[in-house]
């Protein structure tokens, strides 16, 4: 077992500036053996009280420079949440996962703003974890066949994905094809479709969209999406208004009015 002195030294190399509880604990005793709970929350609050760790959140902590130990949580959120997110993706599902809908796509647009929601598909996982204003959301995506069989679709979309270098950290993303028609739908009643996003999008890449990945796309559950696409489409590209009409037409029906339906 680690002595104190050795746990601090440890620590300050840590470049990833954020830890979890479990990480002191495989610190003090890799094994993890429940004789030694009652040492690692000495541990922490003497940590704490020193200021070699800086408390986040339950269980969550930041190893702080000088400049940090000046700054509110708000503000520690802020400067560590790209690192934040990939540690609880690292933790929670591993590589396997992928940033989708308006946080794919804002990043692919150079935003790097902090959403107020952002959502990680994968294979198995459905959970919310929240973080002051913010809650990371892991989520899976299914779709019934023709025979009305659930089918898992991230072994199929992450084939529709690319890894991003964000601040010196590498994150999936849906490819920009799909990360457009993801925003385009309803991931949660809190947020409204992001139009301007969408149009800001279509404008600046429809050239260069690969059609046959939105014909692929179009055979899975997003024919509203696709809908809503088409009418933003209209007036800035026709080739890819056409382009999304079409793929309704062979995978489902238009919605009459849906336009008003977003406000």
């Amino acid at each position: 077992m680690l002595d104190f002195n050795k746990i601090v030294q440890r620590l300050w190399t840590k470049w990833w500036k954020v830890i979890f509880k479990d990480d002191i604990f495989e610190m003090i005793d890799p094994e993890k053996k429940s004789i030694y709970i009652g040492k690692l929350n000495k541990h922490i609050y003497k940590l704490k009280s020193l200021w070699v760790i800086i408390n986040l959140k339950s269980g969550v902590y930041i190893i702080p420079d000088e400049d940090d130990k000046k700054l509110n949580n708000i503000d520690l959120i802020d400067k560590y949440y790209l690192k934040l997110l990939k540690k609880y993706i690292t933790f929670h599902v591993g590589a396997s996962y992928y940033i989708s809908g308006r946080k794919s796509l804002e990043f692919h647009m150079k935003n790097l703003e902090i959403p107020e929601k952002i959502f990680i598909v994968n294979r198995s996982l459905n959970k919310k974890i929240k973080i002051w204003n913010q809650e990371i959301i892991f989520k899976t995506i299914s779709w019934n066949d023709n025979n009305w069989k659930k089918i898992n679709l991230f072994s199929r979309f992450q084939n529709f994905t690319i890894t991003k270098e964000i601040n010196n950290l590498e994150f999936k993303l849906s490819i920009l094809e799909l990360s457009l028609v993801e925003s385009a739908l309803v991931n949660d009643l809190d947020l409204w479709i992001p139009i301007e996003l969408l149009s800001k999008a279509i404008k600046k890449y429809s050239k260069v969209m690969n059609k046959d990945i939105f014909y692929e796309i179009g055979k899975y559950k997003f024919i509203m999406s696709f809908n809503r696409l088409k009418e933003i489409a209209r007036p800035i590209d026709k080739d890819l208004y056409k382009l999304f009409l079409d793929i309704i037409k062979k995978n489902g029906c238009l919605f009459i009015g849906e336009w008003l339906r977003w406000f």
